[in-house]
């Protein structure tokens, strides 16, 4: 949805027909989002959307087809994420992200670690969809169990082949997090901070407060930094959405999700 978003944007900015196939499970808010900006939405099963993101093929739609994933510039371009992080804070010890295919976090990551090789970039899953926690535990693409939830920007029953080999060389782990957890952490978000994000953003922020120190504490992170003063690591955690409707928002500040 996120990417769609910024697609229909540049396409509409170029004067360029954007069609955009999205799974019957994507929610109203970034349908809306997406319609806005000019994209003309076209639903399918969840089952023929996943077959598309596989396949690279999408024979419902004509048009150039560009993948929201495996595609080289949409990897390249979230990159500049990186660069605006790094050159905003240098001293950054650790960046968490959300992670759904791979672009985001393997963009990220490469230019990252090739600006400071000593930074942790880890992934972020949630409980109910953790295919690349899977990954890294077996060493290879392992297919799970996957269950829908509130969390819905995030998760897929298996690790694209294509993005494997990439995502392990420059992403350090996966950290999973409960839907309890992302849950608290989304609430942290609106009433202390006064931002609306979608629950798979705030996986990133349970992973920063509940997690990630216990992981340099046990050695599982902050290996090549030369200073082990682990009270004041700086850790940036990227919001990638904020495609959520009023209900769940309400739900989350009552604490009934």
């Amino acid at each position: 949805g996120n990417m769609a978003q910024g697609l229909a944007w540049i396409a509409r900015k170029e004067n360029i027909k954007c069609q955009v196939l999205v799974p019957d499970t994507a929610n109203e808010v970034k349908l809306q989002a997406i319609e806005r900006l000019g994209g003309q939405i076209t639903k399918c099963t969840f089952e023929q959307w996943w077959h598309t993101i596989v396949t690279h093929q999408c024979p419902i739609l004509d048009g150039y087809f560009i993948h929201p994933v495996c595609n080289r510039h949409i990897i390249a371009g979230n990159g500049t994420i990186a660069l605006e992080i790094l050159d905003e804070l240098p001293d950054c010890d650790a960046i968490l992200v959300p992670y759904g295919g791979g672009a985001l976090i393997t963009g990220i990551a490469s230019v990252a670690k090739h600006i400071k090789p000593s930074i942790d970039v880890f992934a972020c899953e949630i409980e109910t969809a953790a295919p690349l926690h899977a990954a890294f535990n077996n060493g290879e693409v392992t297919k799970i169990a996957m269950e829908k939830s509130w969390v819905d920007g995030i998760g897929s029953s298996s690790v694209l082949d294509e993005m494997w080999p990439l995502v392990k060389t420059c992403v350090d782990h996966s950290i999973v997090v409960t839907l309890k957890e992302t849950g608290r952490a989304l609430k942290i978000l609106i009433e202390r901070n006064h931002i609306i994000c979608e629950g798979a953003s705030a996986t990133p922020i349970a992973a920063g407060l509940w997690y990630y120190l216990n992981y340099v504490q046990n050695g599982k992170a902050g290996l090549r930094r030369k200073d082990n003063n682990n009270e004041k690591l700086k850790v940036v955690a990227i919001l990638s959405g904020s495609g959520i409707d009023n209900e769940t928002i309400i739900k989350c500040l009552n604490e009934t999700l």
